[in-house]
């Protein structure tokens, strides 16, 4: 090159555009000039004489990389339009209030704990504050903690050494490395072992950690959002939850209402889901019609918002018509279905009453505490959801 060098080139390149991939190629191979053409911006670097075959595994490289940054631009892109805080559709009070303090704690750096039934969207939450804070261009890291057995966990969120325990046959990063200088979503946090917990506290303490089966400590840089469907409170009453990891966790909290307690929300979400699925769906649908409005609005939504959008989605796939009509909508909130039964008063017991006619009559008052959620009602009582549905179908609810 007459009048500038490689390197030199390597820098007009980059200041034209720093995504095009360079192979810097000399005659005078060096480390130091290898040093800093990678410094520089360099993708590869080959010597002369130049081996073809290398040359073309080097491009296939570089093709195969510009590929996968511009794949997780447009992945990151697209879950910054999903969790944009304009997307959080509410306009009741409550829904008001909590949108204008993740405004406000977004570009903190606090630790944020996120509380609420299931399905009142505590990971749009969590997305919302990431995508509005200065660690947006960063990872968006989520793991739920109730999915995962406890030794599984501990490799999930530390990573492991080759060798580590059987089938660890190379290192693994786990998600608070994944996770520096993003955000790291810890959902249902309250699901970890006491042992877990323990090991969780330290991590935030120290912000290093220590791979399974290591001995290296590293340190992390990743902000800590947690979430939990649990009442943390009653848990550290009961020696369920560390009072010291709750207080670690607990710097902002971010209480979700259910949706029956903000029912004026129910028309925008309801509205916000029909036009997506029916988008999805390539169909043409405007609204409710008035009596589909009215089921959507006077029932209890255990399920909350997850549920609402389940319920619409089936009604835009089975609607034929430019209204979706309650006849569209799943029978449970019809009215006549066995919801309405679960909710109905338990009957009155004499002092005599059986055992068995004891047992029918907590699993309803249960229920109806619940307000049909059989999940929550089975968590309560102490019984899988499975024996519960057992009980309902012998007694002719199901």
């Amino acid at each position: 090159m007459v009048k500038i060098s490689g390197l030199e080139a390597l820098a007009e390149i980059k200041k034209f555009n720093p995504a095009i991939p360079v192979i810097i190629m000399t005659a005078y191979a060096s480390v130091e000039t290898a040093v800093e053409a990678l410094k520089k911006g360099a993708y590869d670097y080959l010597t002369k004489p130049l081996d073809f075959d290398e040359l073309r595994l080097a491009m296939e490289r570089a093709m195969e990389h510009s590929q996968l940054k511009e794949e997780n631009r447009l992945l990151r892109e697209r879950l910054s339009n999903r969790f944009d805080r304009r997307n959080l559709i509410g306009r009741s009070q409550t829904m008001t209030s909590l949108l204008e303090t993740v405004a406000q704690v977004a570009p903190s750096e606090a630790t944020v704990l996120i509380t609420g039934e299931s399905g009142t969207g505590k990971e749009m939450i969590a997305g919302a504050i990431h995508f509005n804070s200065f660690r947006k261009e960063g990872p968006f890291v989520k793991i739920n903690c109730a999915a995962i057995t406890e030794t599984l966990l501990e490799s999930e969120l530390f990573g492991h050494e080759k060798g580590a325990f059987t089938g660890a046959d190379r290192r693994k990063e786990g998600k608070f490395r994944q996770a520096d200088d993003g955000s790291l979503f810890l959902d249902e946090v309250s699901e970890m072992s006491l042992a877990m917990q323990v090991k969780l506290l330290r991590v935030l303490q120290e912000r290093e950690i220590t791979r399974v089966g290591g001995n290296e400590v590293i340190k992390v840089n990743a902000r800590i959002i947690a979430a939990t469907n649990r009442n943390l409170l009653q848990d550290i009453a009961v020696g369920r939850f560390r009072e010291d990891l709750y207080y670690r966790l607990n710097v902002v909290t971010l209480p979700l209402p259910p949706l029956r307690e903000r029912r004026e929300d129910i028309p925008l979400l309801a509205q916000h889901f029909l036009t997506r699925f029916a988008e999805m769906n390539r169909k043409t649908i405007k609204g409710f019609t008035p009596q589909a409005m009215d089921r959507l609005l006077k029932y209890a939504w255990p399920g909350n918002v997850r549920e609402l959008m389940n319920a619409v989605e089936r009604g835009v796939v089975l609607s034929r018509s430019e209204y979706l009509d309650e006849t569209e909508l799943p029978w449970i909130l019809s009215g006549d279905g066995p919801v309405e039964q679960l909710q109905a008063a338990p009957p009155v017991l004499s002092g005599e009453a059986s055992l068995g006619e004891l047992e029918k009559a907590t699993i309803l008052k249960t229920l109806e505490t619940v307000e049909g959620n059989k999940s929550e009602a089975a968590r309560r009582l102490g019984i899988t959801r499975r024996t519960l549905h057992q009980k309902l179908k012998k007694w002719g609810m199901m």
